[in-house]
């Protein structure tokens, strides 16, 4: 095994260029096999040569071709595991040296067995509520102990194979066509699992992931980007300029994965659909400021993406929007992507002085639009329940972790923004341990958040806001106040009739009262525009009545000609721009 010492104190540097000379032998070798191929094979069989020499000579000379082909695909075989060798000891070696470096900035003594310590603390600091050196020195002996193994770890899969590739030249069975593929594979295979053996854990928390980031060279994390944009993309902590290069190529990567389908499922043609108008979006707006980065992307559920404009790295505002019901992963190239623009404009117009970033976040599974019930769609129903909005919450929060831990400079003033179902994705997120970690929360067109009280959003409830058409549909179900009229109806007719039957219909009248609770009680709980919740209500426009447009309007580029009370996009700004006396106000419910 390796020891903490000869992980430090190895010279690593003869690594990378013998993968080079291995790299440079078989592409030569590989040459002549072109050549033995063409200029020998080819004659030789093309030039109507028969008889039982000629059988013999075709035969021989066809063995020696494979057994050229294979002694190329083994030199290949070896300079890929010396190439990944180097790239596993160097990231380990890095990850040991960072967190040594720690331990003496921090006065801590480590032993060459891994045994941190560290001297005993003064009078004062022990009556300091602050002190924390035995956590710290705990949490570094593990960091240190982590490294070892994870190179100890490699050094045992490497050598077992390099001495596996050193048999084979010895007895000749790496010249067998099948035999030499399967090294190939093994070695390729086990170079991914090498350098995801250096990645932090994934249960790791963002903070965690992006100090040992940090710990590498630059050098080291460019050459992650681009041999493993996979592992790099959707991992919280990674800083959004690198995540924005690995996911462009896992975003091309994935349209050719899908364009190559044979018979693609109807699942799969909207996932590249959604691949697609991404990739279109980047291309479109490659020249336009502030920038587009691409945070997230993946083909996991429904699809995942994740679209920035502005850096959020950088920016002193920056904003999270999570849509809802309905959306799909080709919104977030489209009118998703549009209305986390809108927020960005409006902010900007709100503080012409400071920095924004606003993204459009898709990292869940939303349900249906409730407006396909109209269609005969049964499968909105899911929107009754809370399994995906809960996933979406977990993953939000450490999202938002992820914002905190990347971003340079003074802390970001962080805003979570979150329509219709994405609102109770946001608010359970917000109810979890640790809540969201944004400093305001804004929710519209929203169906209720799962908590009674703004209070239980883990934020103060004055930076907790509501934005509620008066006829928006879906964030006026299922009141018992509000729906009492159609309650009857249904029992007279046996179908629930008006503006709410619009959106339930099909549903009896004895299975709604089980949903129903008191007044101001929506589908996941308190009403967020009634007075109860404790939230403010800034002004929205009323919206057209019976309409779904009315709970699609909330972040839409605001006309000339409507009234500024009335702009909910403006009043988004103005939240994220942090003049919260700018906000026009409305009563609540």
């Amino acid at each position: 095994m390796v020891s903490l010492a000869q992980l430090r104190d190895a010279d690593l540097s003869g690594l990378a260029p013998a993968a080079t000379a291995y790299d440079t032998l078989a592409t030569n070798f590989g040459k002549h096999v072109e050549n033995m191929q063409h200029e020998v094979l080819k004659h030789v069989l093309n030039a109507n040569w028969v008889g039982n020499a000629a059988g013999a000579a075709n035969a021989s000379l066809q063995r020696t071709s494979n057994r050229l082909d294979a002694a190329h695909t083994e030199m290949s075989a070896v300079s890929g595991l010396l190439r990944e060798a180097s790239e596993s000891f160097l990231l380990a070696q890095s990850k040991l040296q960072v967190a040594l470096q720690e331990a003496k900035d921090l006065g801590l003594t480590v032993a060459d067995d891994g045994t941190v310590s560290w001297p005993a603390p003064a009078k004062a600091e022990k009556n300091d509520p602050d002190y924390n050196i035995p956590e710290r020195a705990k949490a570094l002996a593990n960091r240190i102990s982590g490294a070892v193994t994870e190179a100890g770890n490699a050094d045992q899969k490497i050598s077992a194979l390099l001495n596996s590739l050193t048999e084979r030249a010895r007895n000749g069975t790496g010249l067998e066509t099948d035999k030499a593929a399967a090294d190939l594979k093994a070695v390729t295979q086990q170079g991914v699992d090498l350098m995801a053996a250096g990645f932090p854990p994934a249960g790791a928390s963002p903070t965690e992931v992006n100090s040992w980031w940090r710990g590498l060279t630059s050098a080291e994390q460019q050459r992650l980007i681009e041999g493993h944009p996979d592992l790099l993309g959707m991992r919280d902590g990674i800083p959004a300029v690198a995540r924005d290069q690995a996911n462009r190529l896992n975003l091309a990567n994935l349209i050719t994965k899908y364009q190559q389908k044979p018979n693609p499922t109807d699942d799969e043609k909207q996932k590249l659909n959604g691949f697609l108008a991404i990739s279109k979006r980047l291309e479109t707006d490659k020249d336009k400021q502030p920038p587009r980065l691409l945070i997230g992307i993946s083909e996991e559920g429904q699809g995942r993406g994740i679209l920035a404009f502005g850096n959020p790295d950088t920016a002193k505002n920056v904003s999270a929007y999570v849509p809802g019901l309905g959306t799909k992963l080709s919104d977030v190239g489209g009118k998703d992507g549009d209305r986390a623009l809108n927020v960005l404009n409006a902010a900007q117009k709100a503080d012409t002085d400071s920095t924004f970033a606003s993204m459009v976040w898709l990292g869940y599974d939303p349900p249906p639009g409730l407006e396909k019930l109209q269609e005969g769609d049964t499968r909105p129903l899911e929107v009754m329940d809370t399994d995906r909005a809960a996933k979406g919450g977990a993953a939000y929060d450490k999202f938002m972790a992820g914002l905190r831990a990347t971003h340079d400079g003074p802390p970001a003033h962080l805003v979570a923004l979150a329509h219709s179902y994405g609102s109770t994705t946001v608010g359970l997120g917000a109810q979890m341990s640790g809540g969201t970690g944004a400093d305001d929360i804004i929710l519209v067109g929203s169906p209720g958040t799962g908590a009674q009280r703004a209070s239980q959003l883990h934020i103060d409830p004055s930076h907790v806001w509501v934005g509620d058409a008066e006829n928006d549909p879906v964030s006026h179900l299922p009141s018992k106040g509000r729906v009492a009229n159609d309650i009857q109806g249904a029992q007279q007719g046996g179908m629930i009739a008006g503006p709410i039957g619009s959106v339930v219909n099909g549903y009896v009248a004895d299975k709604m009262y089980d949903w129903f609770g008191p007044e101001n009680q929506l589908w996941f709980g308190q009403d967020p525009a009634s007075g109860d919740f404790g939230a403010n209500r800034f002004a929205v426009a009323d919206g057209p009545e019976m309409s779904f447009d009315s709970h699609s309007n909330y972040m839409t580029d605001p006309k000339e000609s409507e009234s500024k009370t009335l702009e909910s996009v403006n009043n988004i700004g103005q939240i994220l721009a942090g003049q919260y006396d700018h906000v026009t106000r409305q009563d609540h419910r």
